[in-house]
Parts: C-alpha cells; sequence; structure tokens
C-alpha cells in the first residue's frame, strides 16, 4: 500500500471524472450559441453566411494550437513568442481558407428562392465542413492521450529493467510508441464499431452542427489535460461533450436507458480492472516466484 502515491490516485480520479463534465459544459455552451444565432434566427441561412466563418476560424485556431506549438515542442524546438504565434495563425488562416473555400462551393447553383427546411439542410452540410476539422482534432487528441496511458505502463517496466535508459533511448521509445498505435487501431477495427454505434447514434440524434459542438469540446478538453500531463479517457470525454449536445436540446433527447448502462460500465470498470491486475499478480508471482 505505501508503494501507491495516494495523492496522485485522488488527483487523477478527479480529472478522469471531471472531464466528461468540462466537455458537456463546453458542448452545451457551443451548441446553445449554435441555436441562438444560426438555428434559431428568421433567417438561418443569411445567419449561417455570418457566423459559420467564425465557427471556421475557431476550429482552425484551436487545431492549428494542437498540430503545430503543441508538437513542435516534444521535438525540442524552442520558438520565441512571435514565431509561435505567427506559426499558429498562420497555419490558422491556411486551415480558415481551405474550409471557407469547401463551404462556398455549397453555395454553388443555388437556386434563388430556397425554403426553411432546404435552408437546415444547407446549413447541415456547412457544418460537416467543420466537422470534418473537429473529428481530425478529435482523432489527434485521442491518440495522443490514449496511446500514452498504453504505452506508459511498458516504458515505465522497461525503464526499470535498463535502469532508467529506456525513455532516453529514442529508437526503442519510437519501437514503443510503434506498438501502442499498431495496438490501438487493430482494437478500433476490429472492436469499435459497437462504441460507434452507442456514441454517435443511441446516446442521442446527431446532426453535423450537434457533432461539430461536441468534437470540438472534447477534443479541447482531452489536449488541455494530454498537456499537462492528465491521464483521461477520450471516450468517456466524448460522451460527456454527447450528453451535453443532447441537454441543450432538451431532456428528452437523451437516450436514458443507454446512459443508465454507460454510466454503470463506468463505475463497475475501474474497479473490476483492479481487481483482475491483482488477481493475475498474485497468480503470475506464484508460478514464477
Amino acid at each position: 500500500m505505501n508503494a501507491i502515491h495516494w495523492y496522485k490516485v485522488v488527483y487523477i480520479a478527479i480529472s478522469w471524472v471531471s472531464s466528461p463534465a468540462i466537455a458537456g459544459v463546453l458542448a452545451f455552451l457551443l451548441f446553445i450559441s449554435i441555436k441562438r444565432t444560426i438555428l434559431g434566427a428568421d433567417q438561418p441561412l443569411n445567419a449561417s453566411q455570418q457566423y459559420i466563418p467564425i465557427y471556421l476560424f475557431l476550429v482552425s485556431v484551436i487545431l492549428s494550437f494542437m498540430t503545430t506549438l503543441k508538437c513542435l515542442h516534444h521535438f525540442q524546438m524552442v520558438l520565441t513568442s512571435l514565431e509561435g504565434f505567427s506559426l499558429v495563425f498562420g497555419t490558422a488562416f491556411a486551415v480558415f481558407a481551405l474550409g471557407l473555400y469547401a463551404i462556398k462551393r455549397l453555395h454553388r447553383h443555388l437556386p434563388a428562392e430556397v425554403n426553411r427546411h432546404e435552408q437546415f439542410q444547407l446549413i447541415e452540410k456547412k457544418f460537416s465542413v467543420l466537422m470534418g476539422f473537429t473529428a481530425c482534432a478529435m482523432v489527434f487528441a485521442h491518440g495522443s492521450n490514449d496511446v500514452a496511458i498504453t504505452v506508459g505502463p511498458v516504458a515505465g517496466v522497461i525503464e526499470q529493467i535498463l535502469t532508467g535508459q529506456a525513455l532516453q533511448d529514442n529508437h526503442l521509445f519510437l519501437a514503443i510508441m510503434f506498438f501502442g498505435c499498431l495496438g490501438v487501431l487493430l482494437g478500433f477495427m476490429m472492436y469499435g464499431r459497437k462504441v460507434i454505434e452507442t456514441v454517435g447514434m443511441s446516446i442521442t440524434t446527431l446532426t453535423p452542427s450537434r457533432a461539430f459542438a461536441a468534437t470540438l469540446a472534447a477534443a479541447s478538453t482531452v489536449v488541455v489535460s494530454t498537456s499537462t500531463g492528465i491521464p483521461v479517457s477520450a471516450t468517456q470525454t466524448l460522451v460527456g461533450a454527447v450528453l451535453g449536445v443532447g441537454l441543450a436540446r432538451g431532456i428528452d433527447a437523451l437516450n436514458m436507458n443507454v446512459i443508465r448502462n454507460i454510466f454503470m460500465s463506468w463505475i463497475v470498470t475501474i474497479p473490476a480492472a483492479a481487481g483482475l491486475a491483482t488477481l493475475f499478480f498474485y497468480v503470475l508471482r506464484a508460478i514464477f516466484g
């Protein structure tokens, strides 16, 4: 018991519980803003032309900050404040221009008269462009967090065996990371379908605008947590964000049976994993001494 740093365990437990809540609040506020500025406007299509570029710029800045400034830091590339600012906003401008071009293509051959239903369809198509970027951000956040969590115990064991040299050997570290990425990829391909169905369709009905709010909130929460060295569950964080979007539509928009099962699985998995790990430890010690 003395080998366990309980203050770190408490710290991780608090972050593990709070990350879905934080993502849920962010997604709730983001989707409420979309409803008020665009979806609830008298002329939603005109409102989308005014406000969607703002959301696109927000996504561009967040995505470029995730994938440039943070990545360069881990490659020991130290930039001045001016260089970092220029790099982030230069990359953000490129992403913004690409997204704006894709959105403007949707307006080609648009009839002069568009009814309200057709306006909403076009707006959701616009948000599908933004969702493409936020989906990339979510995948990046998922990899930066879940692969690191998987590789952490392996790297720790190798470091103990090699007396602290494992993390200093870049080739060995990259090999561990490769197998961690490979394991996550294979798991996704073999067993990820059910999770995709649950998160994407069973909790609440998602449209591109709702999925945009959920993925942006979840990716931002996970990356901030990962950057500070806090291991959180990317999947649970995304579930919290989807719940936030559902609550923004009203409690009736949520499938409470699915949510109950998800919460029960969160409660059961940690003690179950701890119990199995303890059992395997004593079995292996009994076999190998």
